[in-house]
């Protein structure tokens, strides 16, 4: 398939890119390189523009003919959502608006879509499905949901065909260290632990400790960034055997505490370093985690990667190399 690639220089579309190549399809990158990287970018073409610029974007979708767009293209920091609210809904939304414009003018016929849990709020449940009442607590959750359900109307009125895939916590990196989270000012509790490793960062600190939890902090599910990546495939293969669209929670469906992750990072990397335990974050649920029944149906999707330890594991490799990347640069 010719597929096109949203925000494919970042973080996560990177991987999908890299897997997609080599499942054999033809990938069509379209980033801005404001948080994405050309060297990160290692199977098919690259085209710097913005999904802002509708004429870059019919321009784009004049010159190729997509089989399917992959759309990654996205704002994530939950914090900054809260203060600059309107980025949010400009890029994340706004733009998501744009995209399907010219998805709908040249008639694609699939899409797969990159959203979040933070689209579920604080639920009472701790374990979520994919059928809870959506109800995100900041505008970052909300510029996702209103995404989702654009593209659900879309389908609805047209025959394209979509895979909603709902991140839970995303981390670690390439096992062959061609690959990694190299996010500016990152936020993540795996990356910001691997930076104190490194001396990025003097410490860190852990936002309430006293959740009703195993140890007083939150619990979170831990994905490896290679089996979201293997996810996104299995969407697209599964598409194109004619699957109806559907929305999917990617996670494994148990969680750790976040004195449970730094733990393992220091183990893992041998070093010790400095954390501030320190009152709760405002819309911090105590536990959340994805009832995953519905992916491993639906897609027949097995993670390879399920083991907290070959997460951080990864991870730390990733900030080395990234950091000795930078440092040589």
């Amino acid at each position: 398939m010719k597929v096109l690639v949203t925000g494919g220089a970042g973080y996560i579309g990177s991987h999908v890119v890299r897997q997609l190549g080599r499942a054999g399809h033809e990938v069509v990158v379209f980033d801005n390189l404001s948080t994405g990287y050309r060297w990160a970018v290692t199977c098919g073409e690259l085209v710097v523009g913005d999904l802002a610029d509708e004429q870059a974007l019919e321009a784009l979708f004049e010159t190729h003919r997509f089989d399917a767009v992959l759309h990654f293209a996205a704002n994530i920091v939950v914090p900054e959502s809260v203060s600059n609210p309107l980025k949010y809904y400009s890029n994340n939304t706004r733009n998501t608006l744009n995209l399907l414009k010219a998805i709908e003018r040249h008639r694609v016929p699939h899409m797969v879509f990159s959203s979040t849990a933070a689209v579920y709020g604080m639920p009472a449940e701790t374990v979520l499905t994919e059928d809870l009442p959506l109800a995100p607590i900041n505008p970052y959750g909300a510029s996702k949901m209103m995404s989702e359900r654009m593209i659900m109307d879309l389908a609805a009125a047209s025959s394209l065909g979509y895979v909603i895939l709902r991140y839970f916590n995303v981390a670690g990196a390439n096992p062959e260290g061609v690959l990694g989270q190299a996010t500016p000012e990152a936020t993540h509790l795996i990356k910001v632990a691997c930076e104190c490793v490194a001396g990025v960062r003097e410490g860190m600190s852990v936002f309430g400790t006293d959740y009703d939890t195993r140890d007083g902090t939150c619990v979170r599910d831990y994905i490896h960034v290679e089996d979201l990546a293997k996810a996104h495939v299995m969407a697209l293969d599964y598409m194109a055997r004619g699957g109806e669209s559907v929305v999917l929670n990617c996670g494994y469906g148990r969680g750790f505490t976040v004195r449970e992750v730094i733990d393992v990072v220091r183990e893992q990397a041998g070093v010790d370093f400095p954390v501030t335990e320190t009152g709760r974050r405002a819309g911090d649920p105590a536990a959340l985690m994805a009832d995953n029944r519905r992916i491993t149906e639906t897609l027949g999707w097995t993670p390879d990667f399920d083991d907290l330890a070959t997460i951080v594991r990864t991870a730390l490799a990733w900030e080395k190399i990234w950091q000795d990347r930078k440092a040589g640069s």
